[in-house]
């Protein structure tokens, strides 16, 4: 049986599809820069160089963090996390030397993107539960972008026939979702429930 709409229908429907957002279909074609990789080896190099930089800020940005941590659990591991960034930092240059290329660093717009917001959580809580919550939530998305920067770099030195390397950057990728893994554990055995009971601004 065909059903009409009626008119209160017909003017809702094109209400509707007014309002709806338009989608563009001319998106922005990024031009290369001259220096641009033109291989996976030159991409594999230039992702080296940017996890390689990301690693060292981190050792910098670590400190700060447990700094302003107040749940001991999580201060123990802010603090074991960065002596094992410091020996990921080595092993980068294990990585660098395999491969017969100079271990230098090209600076991780994300990585520096990621700290910068982590500083801005601590500046936008209360010392406590809730400061931490706001760490933890803070260092698994730096984790999150290391496991994920990891595992593609990883892949890249399997595809190039890199074994060496791809063995040193399996061991990083597993210690980084062993991180995220404690900094959940932290947060569900104690933060939360703790930054739960405190009142909020407008409470």
């Amino acid at each position: 049986m065909k059903t009409t709409k009626t008119t209160a229908e017909k003017t809702a429907v094109k209400k509707t599809a007014a309002s709806a957002p338009k989608v563009t279909t001319s998106a922005k074609v990024i031009k290369p820069k001259a220096d641009a990789a033109k291989s996976l080896r030159d991409l594999f190099e230039d992702e080296l160089k940017d996890i390689y930089w990301a690693e060292n800020a981190l050792v910098k940005a670590l400190p700060v963090m447990s700094a302003n941590a107040t749940s001991p659990d999580l201060k123990k591991a802010l603090d074991a996390h960065l002596a094992v960034t410091k020996t990921q930092v080595t092993r980068l240059q294990s990585v660098f030397k395999s491969i017969g290329v100079k271990a230098e660093g090209k600076k991780c717009e994300a990585m520096a993107g990621l700290i910068k917001e982590s500083e801005g959580i601590m500046e936008e809580t209360q010392p406590g539960n809730v400061r931490d919550a706001g760490i933890i939530s803070a260092g698994q998305k730096i984790e999150h972008y290391e496991i994920a920067s990891y595992g593609t770099i990883c892949t890249f030195a399997r595809t190039l026939g890199e074994k060496e390397a791809a063995e040193l950057l399996a061991q990083t990728l597993n210690e980084e979702k062993e991180a995220d893994s404690q900094l959940s554990g932290i947060a569900e055995a104690s933060v939360n429930d703790g930054a739960k009971r405190h009142k909020g601004k407008n409470e």
